[in-house]
């Protein structure tokens, strides 16, 4: 008989005596802002950990001699555990209590970070970027449920807004730390750098944060959902990783998007059939909740599919250092910190939906904006439409993450966490797969005619145009010893096909961040009591 649909699921429990107050045991535990500092303070190394690989990535493959897929394989192997581990850390969170989950997260992440540094090869890297993603795994649908547990609904969208602009400090600064610290320093030292902020998060985290669970927990793990749901998910983003390396249309995509689906509809069939489930399907008879968790998808595809090709288009194709991109990028990291805040005051007052819709329209303008500029457009031509991203995500990422989380009920709130966090990792990775594809696929189509009319004799035009993969990157593929004339007919024509191929991914984005903003229609406000939560 299956339990996890009852409208009980959806309902929340009865308040108990005394609920709405902090029940502290040492000074400022409970206190609802304190918590949110020692949950900000651990976000932040994910945050800055998530741009400051990118940065040394170059140096990384420099210095352990990496293959182009090896290198790929320092930020998937992350993204794989993480997308695997989320929605069952989630539950762990919520069993075993959120605080001991979020402090663990923090240790894992810091020493993983740190065994990354002293690791002496590229397998060796791999593997702690493993044990990493499994840590962030543990440490961010706790944090969200310990701040749906903190504050009453009434501060919990500004409180979701402060967590976004931590997000969006990390993102901004991850950038220009990271490329100071290659520049002058090493690749080694843009990990190491999260072991001091680990230990405050871990101090600080400690002594603050009130512990919190689900009370109506069975204490029994949900074990064949946990291994159905990891192995469907674990298929599917392996998919998308190979798609991204071979196409969608090559045999192991297909096999691991067909086991994905398959795994998938058997979790289904488990969870409705077992008394205590892994993850609720009576969660997603909630409309908003269901929107809102492919807003947060739809949105991550866009931007972040986005925010990975204007990286390349500004090293590859403007020729800029890492310090001198990041610095150009952060009208749109920058903008971001303002904007969470800024959503959070939006959602309390209108709701998610308003946010969320403009946010997706704000998304689709800057997509189609981008999808004009050219090889040598100005940066004039290019920050607003950085500008409108930074606050597009902004108001993504918060209304959307209070819709999914404030519409769970308040016992399932590690697992609303988790939710939310899965649909924006497999956001990212979609949208970098699959705009990836459609870039390449472009580039493969017009290489030949851009090289050709750009002045490259036929016969070297022809060898060159199987360099797609190269000139997807925005890499010019120069041969050693060619002539100044012939090299800058090799660039200019590479640049113009990767041009090509940005458009058309841009354009893409646009589409579907307009579909999105159809799909915002149908969220509302949460509703769900916080239970437990201290008075503000």
């Amino acid at each position: 008989m299956s339990h996890s649909t009852s409208p009980e699921v959806l309902a929340p429990g009865p308040r108990k005596p005394g609920a709405g107050h902090a029940k502290t045991g040492r000074p400022g535990q409970g206190h609802p802002w304190l918590t949110l500092l020692a949950v900000a303070l651990g976000v932040m190394m994910v945050g800055l950990d998530a741009t400051v690989v990118s940065i040394a990535n170059p140096a990384i493959a420099a210095d352990l001699n990496a293959s182009l897929s090896g290198l790929q394989w320092v930020t998937n192997a992350y993204l794989l555990a993480l997308a695997v581990a989320l929605i069952p850390a989630g539950k762990i969170a919520d069993r075993y209590g959120r605080k001991r989950v979020l402090l663990a997260g923090i240790i894992g992440f810091g020493l993983s970070s740190v065994m990354i540094g002293l690791s002496g090869g590229l397998g060796a890297v791999i593997f702690w970027r493993v044990i990493q993603g499994l840590a962030g795994a543990l440490l961010q649908p706790a944090g969200l449920a310990i701040l749906r547990n903190a504050f009453p609904a009434d501060k919990l969208n500004a409180a979701l807004g402060i967590w976004g602009a931590t997000v969006g400090v990390s993102i901004a600064g991850g950038p220009i730390v990271g490329g100071l610290l290659v520049e002058h320093v090493n690749w080694e030292s843009v990990f190491f750098l999260n072991a001091p902020l680990g230990l405050v998060a871990l101090a600080v985290g400690f002594w603050v944060i009130r512990e919190s669970r689900d009370e109506e927990d069975s204490g029994r793990l949900d074990l064949p959902g946990v291994a159905l749901l990891s192995g469907s998910l674990f298929a599917l983003v392996w998919g998308l990783i190979k798609a991204g390396e071979d196409s969608f249309g090559a045999a192991v995509p297909l096999w691991s998007f067909a086991a994905s689906a398959v795994l998938a509809v058997a979790f289904v069939v488990v969870e409705l059939r077992t008394e205590h489930p892994l993850l609720p399907l009576g969660l997603f008879r909630s409309a908003s909740l269901s929107a809102a968790t492919v807003l947060i998808l739809l949105g991550f595809f866009a931007m972040f599919g986005t925010i990975f090709f204007i990286t390349l288009y500004l090293q590859q194709v403007h020729g800029m250092s890492p310090v001198d991109a990041g610095v150009r990028m952060l009208p749109m990291t920058g903008v971001f910190i303002v904007a969470s805040p800024i959503a959070g005051a939006l959602t309390s007052r209108f709701g998610p939906r308003l946010p969320l819709a403009l946010g997706m329209v704000l998304t689709a303008a800057a997509m189609f904006g981008l999808a004009r500029i050219g090889v040598q457009a100005p940066y004039g031509e290019l920050w607003p439409w950085f500008v409108l991203i930074g606050l597009a995500f902004g108001l993504v990422i918060v209304a959307g993450t209070e819709a999914i989380v404030g519409n769970a009920p308040a016992h399932l709130a590690g697992v609303a966490g988790g939710l939310q966090q899965t649909a924006s990792q497999l956001g990212g990775v979609l949208g970098t797969a699959v705009l990836g594809t459609i870039l390449s696929t472009r580039v493969g189509d017009v290489l030949l005619d851009r090289l050709t009319d750009a002045g490259v004799p036929g016969g070297a035009a022809h060898g060159l145009a199987e360099q797609t993969e190269f000139v997807s990157q925005g890499v010019a593929p120069v041969p050693p010893g060619s002539s100044t004339s012939t090299a800058e007919a090799i660039t200019s024509g590479s640049h113009l096909a990767f041009m090509d191929g940005f458009q058309s991914a841009m354009t893409v984005a646009g589409v579907v961040a307009l579909a999105a903003a159809l799909i915002a229609l149908l969220v509302r406000r949460g509703e769900t009591p916080v239970e437990g939560a201290a008075v503000v």
